[in-house]
C-alpha cells in the first residue's frame, strides 16, 4: 500500500510517499517560503536529488508543484495517481470533534474550517491540502491526523481555565495542545530507549512553531499550548504567554482593531518581533555579531523554555528524560546548551562535547553522571501519520 502523507503548516508543506506496512521511504521533500517569490522545492528519492527556487503563491500551487513532480516521466515515482490508496492529512486543530485519526468527509472538512478562528495559520492550508488533494488523487482514500489528539489524555484540572463553567459547557473553551504527532512519536522513541514504560518525559518541539509536553506513562499530562496555537513558548513569529490584559489594553487605549492585534500576536512577535528575524540560524548569527537584541532574545527563549521544565518536573514528581525535538531542538547546539545550563538541581547535566556532534539519529548528549537522560530525537511526523493511517484500515 503506498500512502502519501502531507504535513501542511503556515508557511511550508513537507511530503513523504510510503511504502506500508514495511515503513519504507519512496521519496520525500519540502516546500519552503511558501507565499514568496524565492520559494524553495526539494525533492529526494533513490534515484534523484532535486531542488530549486521558484515563485509559490499559495499552498494549493505547492501541492499541484508535488503532484507534477511525483508524476514525471524522467524523475518521478508513480505512474499515476491511482497508485497512490491513501493521502494522510496532518490537521493541526480538532477541537473537541476529534480524538482519533480520521477518515475525510464533507461533515470533517466542515468542522475543520469551522476551527480555523483557533488555528487560523493552520487549519486553512491544512484543509486546502485536503482538497487540493481530492483533486488529484481522487480515488484515493483521504485521512486526518489531528495534531490535538495526543493530547485527549490531559485531566480536567490542567485543560481546564478559571474562567465562568459555562464558556467550558457551552463554547467548548479549554486547554487543547497542538504538536500531538510530534510529541507522541518521539515520546514512544524516548520510552524505547529507557527502557521504562512508565516513565516521566518532557518533550521540546523547538521550530517556527514551538512546544512542550509532560508525558508520564506515555500519556501527555500537560502542554504549553492551549485553546489556539498562541501560547506557552517564545516562537518564531507567534508571542507565547503574554497577559492578556495587554490585548484589552491596546484596544481601548490605543485604538488598536481586534484583527490588527491577533495578527500582531500570530504573525508579528516571538522572534520576529524581539529581533526582525524569524529564523533562529540568523539570529544565532547575528547574536555572535553582538546584536543585543539578538542576545536577549536567545536568553528569553531558554528562560521560557526552562520556566515550564520546572513546572512540568513539578507535577509529575520527578523526571526521567528531557527530549529535543523538532528543526531547531535537533539541529541548535546553542539553544539545547543555553536551555540546560543551571539545571543541576535537577539532575540535567550536559555534556558539550556530545550536544556539538551533529547526526541524523537519536542520540543522548547528557554526562555519564546525569540523573536525567537528554536525548535528541529527530521528530518523524509523516511516518507517525502514515502508521495511524494504515491501523485505521486494519482495525
Amino acid at each position: 500500500m503506498q500512502i502519501l502523507v502531507l504535513n501542511s503548516g503556515s508557511s511550508s508543506l513537507k511530503f513523504q510517499l510510503f511504502s506500508m506496512p514495511e515503513e519504507t521511504i519512496i521519496c520525500s521533500g519540502q516546500i519552503e517560503r511558501i507565499g514568496f517569490e524565492d520559494a524553495i522545492f526539494k525533492f529526494n528519492s533513490s534515484g534523484e536529488n532535486i531542488e530549486y527556487i521558484t515563485p509559490i503563491a499559495d499552498h494549493k500551487q505547492g501541492l499541484e508543484l508535488v503532484a507534477k513532480q511525483l508524476l514525471d516521466e524522467k524523475t518521478g515515482v508513480i505512474k499515476s495517481p491511482d497508485d497512490i490508496a491513501v493521502v494522510g492529512h496532518r490537521v493541526v486543530h480538532g477541537g473537541k470533534h476529534f480524538s482519533n485519526t480520521t477518515v475525510i468527509n464533507k461533515e470533517v472538512k466542515d468542522k475543520i474550517k469551522a476551527l480555523s478562528s483557533l488555528a487560523p495559520l493552520h487549519n486553512p492550508p491544512n484543509l486546502e491540502g485536503i482538497e487540493v488533494a481530492e483533486e488529484i488523487f481522487k480515488n484515493a482514500k483521504q485521512v486526518a491526523v489531528f495534531d490535538t489528539a495526543f493530547h485527549q489524555s490531559i485531566p480536567e484540572h490542567a485543560y481546564k481555565y478559571a474562567i465562568p463553567n459555562k464558556y467550558l459547557e457551552q463554547h467548548h473553551i479549554r486547554l487543547y495542545g497542538f504538536h500531538g504527532t510530534s510529541h507522541k512519536y518521539v515520546s514512544e522513541k524516548a520510552i524505547e530507549a529507557l527502557g521504562k514504560p512508565d516513565s516521566k518525559i518532557i518533550t521540546i518541539h523547538l521550530g517556527n512553531g514551538c512546544s512542550m509536553t509532560a508525558v508520564k506513562n506515555g500519556e501527555s499530562i500537560d502542554h504549553t499550548l492551549g485553546f489556539s496555537p498562541v501560547s506557552g513558548l517564545i516562537m518564531g513569529t507567534r508571542s507565547g504567554d503574554v497577559d492578556p490584559a495587554i490585548i484589552f489594553h491596546l484596544a481601548e487605549q490605543h485604538g488598536f482593531k481586534l484583527e490588527d492585534i491577533n495578527n500582531m500576536l500570530q504573525k508579528q512577535s516571538g522572534m520576529l518581533g524581539l529581533t526582525g528575524f524569524s529564523d533562529l540560524r540568523e539570529i544565532q548569527e547575528e547574536a555572535k555579531k553582538g546584536n543585543k537584541n539578538c542576545i536577549l532574545a536567545l536568553e528569553m527563549n531558554a528562560y521560557r523554555i526552562k520556566k515550564y521544565i520546572g513546572s512540568y518536573a513539578a507535577i509529575m514528581n520527578g523526571l526521567d528524560a528531557i527530549v529535543f525535538t523538532a528543526g531547531i531542538g535537533e539541529n541548535s547546539d546553542v539553544m539545547r546548551k543555553r536551555v540546560c545550563s543551571n539545571l543541576e538541581y535537577l539532575g540535567i547535566n550536559l555534556d558539550d562535547a556530545k550536544n556539538a556532534v551533529r547526526s541524523s539519529g537519536i542520540r543522548e548528549i547528557n554526562t555519564k553522571e546525569s540523573e536525567v537522560k537528554i536525548f535528541v530525537i529527530p521528530t518523524n511526523e509523516e511516518l507517525e501519520i502514515a502508521k495511524q493511517s494504515v491501523a485505521l484500515f486494519e482495525n
